[in-house]
């Protein structure tokens, strides 16, 4: 954690920057969760992989919903834009690399990371608090982490890749708490 989020969670904390760091930590850890089910379900072309998918979309309309109680509709629109395609970029991702398709991977790869760039300046825009380069920094993590989980899966290393979910989830706290900081010291909740 940085000194940002370690100053926002100096054990003083006010009852409704408890809700918001709890709500976003939430909203994060399913993120992963749900990513890592689809991986699981891509893998192993389980029957659940409509439903698995269509949970996993949800979250970015849970994340536009939480950002309209503090931006605009049409900010909120535009991160919920932004978040979807960053998972359909991965579906394409994973399912190229599960075909063998080294061409459409590498392609889905850069448009990836160029999605994460978008994100980080997204932020970076609508919060003085949140740093686009911290973001970006977070977001790249976050996806190299996630082709190696895919990687893992999909070839059967499955304890490597429990470690690897492991790592995700921690990065994916950090985010919440990016997140929450920036939030609490933004509009002072």
């Amino acid at each position: 954690m940085d000194q940002q989020n370690s100053d926002c969670m100096n054990g003083n904390l006010t009852p409704k920057e408890v809700k918001l760091y709890n709500l976003l930590r939430r909203l994060w850890i399913e993120h992963v969760m749900w990513t890592r089910f689809f991986l699981i379900s891509t893998a192993a072309n389980l029957g659940d992989l409509d439903y698995v998918t269509n949970r996993l979309l949800e979250n970015p309309k849970d994340f536009a919903y939480l950002l309209s109680m503090f931006y605009s509709n049409q900010k909120a629109s535009d991160f919920e834009k932004l978040f979807t395609e960053h998972l359909m970029i991965a579906s394409q991702l994973v399912n190229g690399v599960k075909a063998g398709d080294t061409k459409t991977a590498d392609e889905q790869r850069k448009l990836w990371y160029g999605n994460a760039d978008e994100i980080a300046n997204f932020l970076g825009n609508i919060n003085p608090n949140w740093d686009s380069k911290v973001w970006q920094s977070m977001l790249y993590n976050h996806l190299e982490m996630t082709e190696n989980e895919a990687a893992q899966i999909l070839t059967g290393q499955y304890e490597d890749s429990i470690m690897q979910y492991d790592l995700i989830q921690e990065e994916a706290l950090l985010m919440a708490d990016e997140m929450a900081c920036g939030l609490i010291k933004q509009f002072n909740i």
